[in-house]
């Protein structure tokens, strides 16, 4: 699964997820990013940047890990070092490290045991994280992502009824329904239409790519037919002009043995 662009879609449409995970008062003005560290040729999962001019608020460091990585705190301090000489904010700084689960963290160095000491450095499993009934939707996603494949379906269905009912989602319902989306896709290759279908109402379903890539595909399939229609259609006048099949497929571009078919079909019913 291509979890770093799953949460930064996740991060881009539920910006006060960071404060929720950091179990802080969400902080109006932030804006969430991805930065490219240019020495090192790499961006970050995300960067929350406080307001410009505004040094008492910190920016926020996001790493998204599910893949074992033995340096990867060497790594991401270093990019995090790289990026403040490049760029030289004037605020303090955080990071978040958000890993599957705790056998992906390999431990943080004793090189940097002052940031831990120091609380810069926030450390999250995802797997442990715990939902309740009125968590957010944006822990409800997590939470899907982190499922069993058998508990896929039921958790994106009850996350997708919780935002049915709140008014606040209305403006980004969109977006949300297409990230649910976006993760039983990946989750589950072998779902059908069918199964997908049966999470949404029809007007959630429209709304969200699978049901418009569907849909293009019908309306492209119902014009080819039309098309092809027309054109054994009009074979048997082709036919009384004196046109040989040969040439009828050609013009036509179908193929030899359609055409012959068609003849055969028309002379049928003719006899008839």
């Amino acid at each position: 699964m291509r979890t770093d662009t799953i949460f930064y879609q996740l991060f881009l449409t539920f910006p006060n997820l960071l404060f929720e995970l950091l179990k802080q008062s969400p902080v109006e003005g932030y804006q969430f990013s991805s930065r490219e560290v240019k020495e090192l040729a790499r961006r970050f999962d995300g960067i929350f940047l406080p307001p410009e001019n505004d040094r008492n608020k910190p920016i926020y460091f996001v790493e998204v890990q599910f893949q074992e990585k033995g340096d990867f705190w060497w790594r991401f301090i270093t990019e995090i070092m790289v990026y403040l000489g490049q760029y030289q904010p004037l605020n303090d700084w955080h990071c978040l490290a958000l890993f599957a689960n705790r056998k992906l963290d390999t431990g943080i160095p004793f090189a940097y045991r002052n940031l831990v000491s120091n609380e810069q450095i926030h450390i999250f499993y995802l797997d442990e994280l715990e939902t309740e009934e009125n968590s957010s939707i944006a822990l409800e996603i997590i939470s899907l992502i982190m499922s069993k494949e058998s508990e896929a379906i039921s958790k994106a269905k009850k996350t997708v009824s919780k935002m049915r009912v709140d008014e606040t989602f209305k403006v980004n319902q969109t977006q949300i329904l297409q990230l649910i989306e976006t993760v039983l896709v990946y989750k589950l290759n072998n779902m059908t239409r069918e199964e997908i279908e049966a999470m949404f109402t029809f007007e959630d379903l429209k709304q969200t790519r699978y049901f418009q890539d569907v849909a293009a595909e019908a309306e492209k399939k119902g014009e080819l037919k039309g098309e092809l229609k027309g054109k054994l259609e009009t074979i048997p006048l082709l036919i009384e002009l004196g046109i040989s099949v040969e040439k009828i497929a050609n013009r036509l571009n179908l193929p030899l043995d359609m055409v012959k078919e068609a003849v055969k079909k028309a002379s049928e019913n003719h006899l008839e």
